[in-house]
């Protein structure tokens, strides 16, 4: 597996607690890395000789914000490009926008903000707006990111990273529980392959707080705070892995037929049903799906 880049999942914890959130962040999450545990990463970064990107996110990744710059700058100092995903609730106007964005200036590739009716009453939010007058000012350049509403019927599904713009809601998470319910269900068996992302060659994976390295959030492939992220990414077989072996050979559907997992006769979308599949093997796979933070309260 060779990786262009990798997310840091800088905290679990979110000021807010949106209904399609897949790691269910929200204030009264845990788990934040330390600034040594970030040095600890970025070095292992710098020794896998590709990676190109390193975005931090979370969660809400601004609420450790002395963190947040002081891994950018080093993110930055190592060569690499650097991108920042968050919901912009620091830019209360303007001026504090230009504050909190200026250690930033020179070392931000990509700044991505997230603004849709999940965050408020509002599609764009005056606080993005804020913040977007403030990175051009700055010359950082910025991308909204947003995930339209259950019934909208026109958005396309995201594989990969979500790309500025429109995206559908993938029904893992909190999404599952809170928003499955507003769309109309297809049967389980048409659910034959991940339409988000490449498990055989993904390009890039998330670090979490306590080095569990994901290949989709909540399917790990091991920690690198035990295991190298190099030997991790040389041992991955996605046929021999427990959960991805399944997925690449029949998608979701196949996870539930290889494990004879109960299930629901139909689903909102192949998330939902690759999501309530893991949950059932949670306790036969306690290393391969984790953590507690990805599966709910």
């Amino acid at each position: 597996m060779t990786l262009s880049g990798l997310h840091l999942l800088l905290t679990y914890q979110c000021n807010l607690e949106c209904d399609h959130c897949f790691v269910w962040g929200s204030p009264w999450q845990t788990g934040t890395m330390t600034g040594r545990s970030i040095t600890r990463i970025l070095a292992q970064a710098q020794d896998m000789g590709t990676i190109e990107w390193v975005y931090f996110e979370g969660g809400e990744p601004f609420l450790y914000y002395p963190v947040l710059v002081k891994g950018v700058q080093e993110a930055a100092g190592l060569g690499f490009r650097v991108g920042v995903v968050t919901n912009g609730y620091w830019a209360t106007d303007v001026e504090d926008a230009l504050e909190w964005l200026r250690p930033f200036v020179g070392l931000l590739q990509d700044l991505s903000v997230s603004s849709d009716l999940y965050h408020g009453g509002e599609q764009i939010s005056e606080q993005v707006t804020n913040a977007t007058a403030a990175a051009e000012a700055l010359g950082i350049p910025l991308g909204i990111i947003s995930i339209a509403q259950p019934e909208a019927a026109a958005a396309t599904p995201a594989v990969g990273q979500l790309p500025p713009g429109d995206s559908a809601v993938m029904y893992r998470g909190r999404a599952a529980e809170r928003l499955a319910g507003r769309v109309s269900h297809r049967h389980w068996t048409g659910f034959t392959a991940c339409p988000h992302e490449n498990l055989r060659e993904p390009g890039r994976v998330h670090v979490d707080p306590w080095g569990n390295v994901h290949i989709c959030q909540g399917i790990c492939l091991g920690n690198l705070f035990r295991t190298s992220l190099r030997a991790i990414c040389a041992a991955y077989r996605p046929e021999a892995h427990p959960i991805t072996g399944p997925l690449v050979e029949g998608g979701p559907a196949e996870l539930v037929r290889h494990y004879a997992l109960p299930h629901e006769d139909a689903c909102a979308d192949a998330c939902h049903l690759c999501y309530e599949a893991r949950r059932a093997l949670r306790t036969r796979f306690p290393k391969f799906l984790g953590p507690d933070q990805m599966y709910g309260p």
